[in-house]
């Protein structure tokens, strides 16, 4: 939304005590922006302790999803809720880092649990988590490669891990095939310079979703 200058002025113009209150409104009606504001002007954690303590949350949450989703459809729902939770947390601490990071753990944490059974589940439709975790998979190389060439060193060994998952289950591997995701990206790191209009392309053509 563009304001007018007149109605910018008018903001400016506002006394302090007028602007507080407005802002204490506003912030009451956006609460992302309220946590944001939180984590810089308030909260005394590091972004890497934040990123800590979701890791550890991750873990604990996809532990608690793998052994009570009855469903592939069920699990699909939970991962895409804890995926918002990790979105909500770069929007707060704006960690581009752990945005990768936390994705790819929860990625391995999910198959290293429930790839033997991904295509065994008796209700629900496995190839629609498995267009998700392809996706999501693809969407974390379009990140890294955005980024300084040296955080690839970081990722490899998760990146790796990743790509042995999908290697060693029949439906993920040909999911990966067909939406044009090659595992030599994951599991050799080496991601093409193109990947981002790779993907558009991709998208722009039905695949990735």
């Amino acid at each position: 939304m563009v304001f007018e200058k007149e109605f910018r002025e008018a903001v400016i113009n506002l006394s302090i005590k007028e602007k507080d209150k407005l802002l204490l409104r506003l912030l009451k009606r956006d609460i992302p922006l309220a946590n944001q504001l939180y984590f810089e002007l308030v909260s005394t954690q590091t972004v890497e302790e934040r990123r800590e303590e979701l890791e550890e949350l991750v873990v604990k949450r996809v532990a608690a999803m793998s052994r009570q989703s009855s469903s592939i459809q069920d699990l699909l729902v939970k991962t895409r809720s804890l995926s918002g939770d990790i979105t909500e947390q770069v929007k707060i601490t704006k960690d581009k880092f752990g945005e990768v990071s936390l994705n790819l753990l929860m990625l391995n944490e999910i198959l290293k649990s429930n790839t033997p059974k991904i295509s065994l589940f008796s209700r629900g439709k496995p190839q629609k988590f498995a267009v998700y975790v392809i996706a999501r998979a693809f969407k974390l190389l379009v990140l890294i490669r955005s980024m300084h060439e040296d955080y690839l060193v970081d990722f490899k060994p998760d990146l790796e891990r990743l790509g042995t998952f999908i290697s060693q289950n029949d439906l993920l591997n040909k999911t990966a095939l067909h939406h044009g995701l090659e595992l030599n990206w994951l599991l050799d790191g080496e991601i093409p310079e193109d990947i981002k209009e790779r993907q558009d392309s991709l998208r722009k053509k039905g695949f990735l979703k």
